[in-house]
């Protein structure tokens, strides 16, 4: 991060007072409007994340048991794989990058950027906030590329060394056509995505319902705790996760959310 960029942040955490009930959020969202000035996010990126966090509200913004249980079996499914990449868009690089980088090197995983919307200068202005952000090699902008089949948006376009190869994929604020796509060549799916009823949570082998900002920090801990599991150790916690069920249960922590919304009034 350059100087302007931290001085930017420090005025506007010298703006929000302390005690401010939404000041982390609001700190969050100017993070998003500066990745938009700089070309990492589009405008749909603002749109997706607001979506997100109104689910968040209703989660209390923490991270709740189904969540936890998913990123269990998600920290055992990386620890396992074979050949794991992260894909990353312009949300991921704006709010999670020193985390996804840290994230990749204890499962000595790949980083590779993945588009919606696709554009060069997209591709290069991410690239560089990992790279800046202590990336040492960023797949999807200047390696060979090939397509993912049955997929026709400019997400079919894949590195043929990162997700085309990856027996696991980790990605986030997804559109699902692209999941389906993956976890119909066989590939393990992870998804983090604060909608429970989106494709993509349907749709993943393993769907995180919580917020990225910290369910990669969480990631990063549980990693760091079933590192030194054995195979079938890990592999039984693979087997008992059940994700109809971490969806349906987050579903009902919704419900119950409501419930409580309305006696209070």
């Amino acid at each position: 991060m350059d100087n302007t960029q931290s001085s930017k942040e420090g005025s506007l955490r010298d703006l929000i007072p302390i005690n401010h009930p939404r000041r982390e959020s609001l700190l969050i969202r100017e993070k998003l409007v500066e990745a938009l000035k700089d070309n990492v996010l589009t405008p749909s990126g603002l749109i997706a994340h607001g979506r997100g966090e109104c689910f968040d509200y209703l989660f209390g913004e923490k991270t709740q048991d189904f969540a936890k249980k998913a990123i269990e079996a998600a920290s055992a499914t990386l620890l396992l794989a074979k050949n794991p990449v992260i894909s990353v868009n312009g949300n991921m690089a704006a709010l999670v990058p020193k985390e996804l980088i840290e994230l990749a090197n204890l499962i000595n995983a790949k980083l590779e950027i993945n588009l919606f919307y696709r554009s060069e200068e997209r591709l290069k202005a991410i690239k560089n906030v990992l790279i800046k952000n202590g990336a040492k090699e960023v797949l999807g902008v200047d390696d060979e590329l090939t397509t993912i089949p049955e997929l026709f948006s400019e997400r079919r376009k894949v590195s043929k060394n990162g997700i085309f190869i990856a027996d696991v994929v980790l990605l986030a604020l997804e559109d699902g056509d692209r999941t389906e796509a993956l976890v119909k060549m066989n590939k393990k799916v992870i998804a983090i995505d604060l909608n429970p009823l989106s494709r993509t949570s349907k749709a993943a082998n393993i769907t995180i319902v919580d917020n990225i900002i910290r369910a990669i920090p969480l990631m990063i801990q549980k990693v760091n705790e079933l590192k030194n599991y054995n195979t079938g150790q890990l592999r039984e916690i693979i087997e008992n996760y059940d994700n109809k069920k971490i969806i349906l249960d987050s579903l009902k922590f919704i419900s119950g959310r409501f419930q409580e919304f309305s006696l209070s009034l």
